[in-house]
């Protein structure tokens, strides 16, 4: 099988094919319902033809980045984001750290109502969980929809690592759930994530 002569452009959540006909490579991922292979990042698709002696003769596609290569998030990947808007059922941030390495492209992530924590989700609020502006630490729970990562704070390490008050002062956490201006001594609810001691 000869290589294209010109990679396509594709778009993370951008199908490829199906894992009947293709070996899923770098930059991809399967959506394990229904056998799809998507893109899981912006780049060229490649399809290598398979060794001779392999007994799997499906072609592998794969995705490279079209950019100097960063980190990019995976299911299971502890990202670092900021937080840019609220909203009754959801919170949508950027990701701006894959682990410890900052990211070299925008990837937007969304922390739905049922992944903010473990226990009686049905009585999150939001609103009194995160704030535009917090820095959070979450988990890649899945490449939810071609536009955005969804993203869980459900274990006690993750959820809000920074914030300012509205006074302008980074607080600091003084439970699970709420963290205090220095400056003015107010409380304000937050997810907080518990720090390594």
């Amino acid at each position: 099988m000869e290589e294209e002569k010109e990679p396509a452009m594709v778009t993370p959540g951008e199908v490829l094919g199906t894992v009947s006909e293709f070996k899923p490579g770098k930059g991809t991922y399967v959506a394990p319902h229904n056998d799809t292979v998507f893109a899981s990042l912006t780049g060229y698709r490649r399809n290598i033809s398979p060794a001779i002696d392999s007994s799997d003769q499906r072609p592998i596609v794969e995705v490279t980045g079209h950019k100097a290569h960063g980190p990019v998030p995976q299911p299971g990947s502890i990202v670092i984001a900021r937080v840019t808007k609220v909203m009754a059922r959801s919170a949508s941030a950027h990701i701006v750290c894959v682990g410890t390495k900052s990211v070299r492209e925008i990837f937007n992530g969304i922390i739905r109502q049922q992944d903010v924590r473990a226990t009686e989700i049905d009585k999150v609020d939001m609103h009194l969980s995160f704030r535009p502006g917090d820095i959070v630490r979450a988990l890649v729970v899945s490449l939810g929809d071609a536009r955005a990562y969804f993203l869980s704070t459900a274990k006690n390490e993750l959820g809000v690592v920074s914030a300012e008050s509205t006074a302008g002062a980074t607080m600091v956490p003084v439970s699970w759930t709420e963290m205090q201006c220095p400056l003015t001594g107010q409380i304000e609810q937050r997810k907080v994530a518990k720090m390594a001691s």
